[in-house]
């Protein structure tokens, strides 16, 4: 007698993805998670075998002949599942052999979260390398002419004719203040290569306590800036002035993004530390790490540019040089971390994750 499909309905409470297969390896049954994860419906899905699935099916289908052989009770394993014209599945999966010649094998299917993470960070990584190289190399061909400009203004200034000299000398000025803002604009590109990196001990609560101590001088009203540190939180080896600038960027962002709520006193501001164990960053293995976050309750990071916000030159505010999240993100990274961030209407959170000793 065949299993009623209804019997496996308390499987649609699952988060999970799940899958039941009959005998012959098709799918019997997907619950939603697993309509979810293989953006297929449960309809669509009914009949197909895992080498229907997925391009590297074989593996898993291997799994399913031994677990119809009842070589195992349970089996798990990492695998990177490969679909034609979508985004690979690097999924942790269990095969479970179950006692019912109908529906012998049930497969979970869980996304590793960590792995996804690795892969967004290395991705991350490579694309802030080539942006900065890229930067790099624009920056110094404009930095030669924009000297030649402001000269060729200046010169042009002395030759006037004195009669129209106050007229004149308004366009003048113009070209030579714009050649002196795009050098500064140049400079600012060119700074994170430029600097020395000045190693100490570095506390990062004085380092908060210093970039609160700013935003309250700039935005006196209407802005709360709360605190919540571990204060167990040790020293540790980093450039101090790199980190407080890190830091001064993003909250001065997150200040003027909350100008609305600031306007009706209800802008919050938050400074959280932590400490994390056994982290992974940039695929190196550390015993611990800072877990700072900076979070705002303002109207979150436009859609269109929340993938982009670490990318140069790119802003979200009118009239922003689109360079400050870039050099935190530099900084960060020449102290051997990472720079994150979560949006959403109400809440954006950046986090910066850095190792102790």
């Amino acid at each position: 007698m065949k299993t009623p499909l209804t019997s496996f309905a308390g499987l649609d409470l699952l988060t999970s993805a799940v899958i039941v297969l009959d005998a012959e390896g098709s799918i019997l049954f997907a619950n939603a998670a697993a309509e979810n994860l293989l953006d297929s419906s449960f309809k669509s899905l009914t009949h197909l075998k895992l080498t229907d699935l997925f391009l590297n099916g074989q593996e898993l289908t291997a799994v399913f002949h031994q677990a119809v052989a009842h070589q195992f009770a349970d089996k798990r394993q990492d695998l990177t599942l490969e679909r034609a014209g979508r985004d690979p599945l690097h999924v942790h999966s269990i095969v479970t052999a179950l006692d019912n010649p109908d529906t012998p094998v049930l497969i979970e299917l869980r996304e590793n979260v960590q792995q996804l993470k690795l892969d967004r960070e290395e991705r991350m990584l490579d694309q802030s390398k080539a942006n900065k190289e890229l930067i790099r190399n624009l920056a110094h061909e404009i930095k030669n002419p924009l000297g030649g400009i402001r000269g060729a203004a200046q010169l042009l200034e002395l030759e006037l004719p004195e009669r129209h000299l106050r007229e004149l000398r308004e366009y003048t000025q113009v070209i030579i203040k714009e050649a002196d803002r795009l050098q500064t604009l140049v400079d600012r590109l060119l700074a994170p290569h430029r600097l020395p990196h000045i190693v100490g001990d570095v506390n990062i609560h004085e380092v908060c306590e210093r970039v609160r101590s700013l935003i309250v001088a700039e935005f006196p009203q209407g802005l709360t800036i709360s605190r919540d540190y571990d204060l167990s939180i040790p020293e540790f080896r980093g450039d101090k002035e790199q980190l407080i600038q890190t830091v001064l960027n993003i909250a001065h962002n997150a200040a003027q993004a909350l100008s609305e709520r600031i306007r009706q006193g209800d802008a919050v501001l938050t400074f959280k530390s932590r400490v994390v164990r056994q982290i992974t960053l940039a695929k190196v293995r550390y015993r611990l790490a800072l877990d700072l976050h900076i979070i705002d309750n303002g109207p979150g990071i436009p859609p269109e540019i929340r993938n982009r916000i670490f990318y140069p030159l790119v802003s979200g505010k009118e009239g922003g040089s689109g360079l400050g999240l870039t050099l935190a993100q530099t900084f960060v990274e020449q102290h051997l971390g990472v720079i994150e961030c979560e949006s959403r209407p109400g809440c954006t959170d950046f986090r910066i994750l850095i190792p102790l000793p």
